[in-house]
């Protein structure tokens, strides 16, 4: 394997592999901090337990989120150089921004985890808050660094030198908006409809029914309304990425010829040689609709840009396709349990609604995946936007695949011990349902309070 190839591989799988904690680590203190709010209103011991054990998930998800965030830092060092070179003393901000971020998420949690009994329980609720901001705030920021990296700003580029440097500028720079508003979206989506299908699931199993179904309904009111205003966010990026990166837009569509009335194209495949299109689907007008808010409107192709220049097509379209059609499913799924909750309550309780929810479980991430992708892939060859190709930035030092083999392990068996972790947690029993406490499952879907 060439050092070019096992440096972008390395890459793919740790950002792949840390993306999936980060947004889980965004979200879940939120989750924790709602059954926290109901618990002290209600009394209800079960939303005592829940908390908890969703803190247990939080505290788990952290660590590992520290250690894959560690990993990748590094690895911006050693695997581009030059990138680090030229654009740390431009975005490195939002970076030491994200630091004292996580700093003050870690004092939060330790204080929210240890808290119990020991501070006030509405002042021990706002360490639990403080969990979800702060890391939510962590995440924007590194959303707003990638940002800078596909629409570089804050300085000026003369003879290969930077010059007159602006920090500020280059935070909020023209992409961090959209891009920090989907993603967060897609966070909350994804994460809530994977913990309601876990849940779901063992409503099923008739596992502890009432603690889940609280678990169920907290996590899908959360991932349903982030899927159901994901669209608008979409919207937002597409017509921003038609400006500033016409030719991530094209390979996102696999729009080769630059023409006016542009076909919005739903699935096919791309023959990148022929430029053209097979098995699509095409919606006249739609693509310059969506780009340009003009059915008329002219949408740039790829033959406006040197070939060296295009993005991989294929994977940039599939990856687009792929996350379209996961966000379109979530939507159908999050009306369709507003509705349950609305008109169709018995819906809630029968065993072919719950199993839409646990097939459902893993899509919300793969869309998170495929959306990832599409930002990274779709910018290439350029590591910063016009500025410096990825070729030029990777390390000289040779035997970067061996790094890779070792880093994948290290992935793996990371992955190997949170799942074990997590099944554990799932798997055990609430306090208020363990034999010779005061109340039963049975008392507790009773009581007046539960709710």
């Amino acid at each position: 394997m060439e050092d070019l190839l096992a440096a972008r591989s390395q890459m793919a799988l740790s950002l792949g592999f840390h993306i999936i904690f980060a947004c889980i680590g965004m979200v879940m203190p939120f989750f924790m901090a709602t059954s926290h709010y109901q618990y002290l209103k209600t009394k209800n011991p079960l939303y005592k337990d829940l908390t908890k054990a969703w803190s247990k998930g939080v505290a788990i998800f952290f660590v590992t989120g520290a250690v894959s965030g560690t990993m990748l830092s590094f690895e911006l060092g050693l695997l581009w150089p030059k990138f680090m070179l030229h654009a740390g003393p431009i975005f490195g901000m939002p970076f030491s921004l994200e630091g004292t971020a996580f700093f003050i998420e870690a004092i939060a949690l330790g204080f929210f985890l240890y808290g119990w009994g020991k501070f006030k329980p509405w002042f021990h609720w706002f360490t639990g808050v403080v969990v979800g901001i702060s890391g939510l705030a962590s995440g924007i920021l590194v959303v707003a660094a990638n940002g800078w990296m596909n629409s570089p700003s804050g300085f000026d580029y003369v003879n290969g030198e930077y010059l007159n440097i602006d920090p500020i500028e280059a935070l909020f720079n023209d992409a961090w908006f959209s891009q920090s508003l989907h993603m967060t979206l897609a966070a909350f989506a994804a994460t809530g409809f994977a913990v309601a299908g876990i849940h779901a699931y063992m409503i099923i199993r008739k596992k502890n029914i009432e603690f889940h179904k609280k678990a169920f309904r907290i996590a899908l009111v959360f991932g349903g309304i982030a899927a159901l205003l994901q669209p608008l966010s979409g919207d937002i990026s597409a017509k921003d990425i038609a400006v500033r990166q016409p030719a991530k837009l094209a390979a996102m569509e696999a729009h080769f010829e630059t023409e006016r009335g542009a076909s919005l194209i739903i699935g096919g495949i791309p023959d990148e040689e022929n430029e053209t299109v097979n098995y699509a689907i095409k919606i006249p007008g739609a693509l310059s609709f969506l780009a340009h808010g003009d059915f008329e409107a002219e949408v740039i192709g790829l033959d406006q840009f040197p070939k060296e220049n295009h993005p991989p097509v294929m994977v940039t379209h599939f990856a687009f396709q792929i996350m379209v059609g996961m966000g379109m499913i979530l939507m159908a799924l999050s009306l369709l349990y507003f509705f349950s909750s609305w008109k169709k309550k018995d819906w809630l309780r029968a065993n072919w609604f719950l199993w839409l929810f646990v097939v459902a479980t893993p899509l919300g991430f793969i869309a998170v995946e495929a959306g990832w992708t599409v930002t990274e892939v779709g910018r290439q060859p350029w590591i910063i936007y016009e500025v410096l190709k990825t070729k030029d930035a990777v390390s000289p030092i040779p035997g970067i695949a061996y790094s890779f083999y070792l880093f994948s392990a290290i992935y793996l068996s990371l992955s190997a011990a949170v799942a074990f972790l997590l099944i554990r947690q799932i798997k055990a029993v609430p306090d208020s349902l363990k034999e010779g406490n005061e109340l039963t499952e049975n008392q507790i879907s009773t009581n007046p309070k539960s709710e």
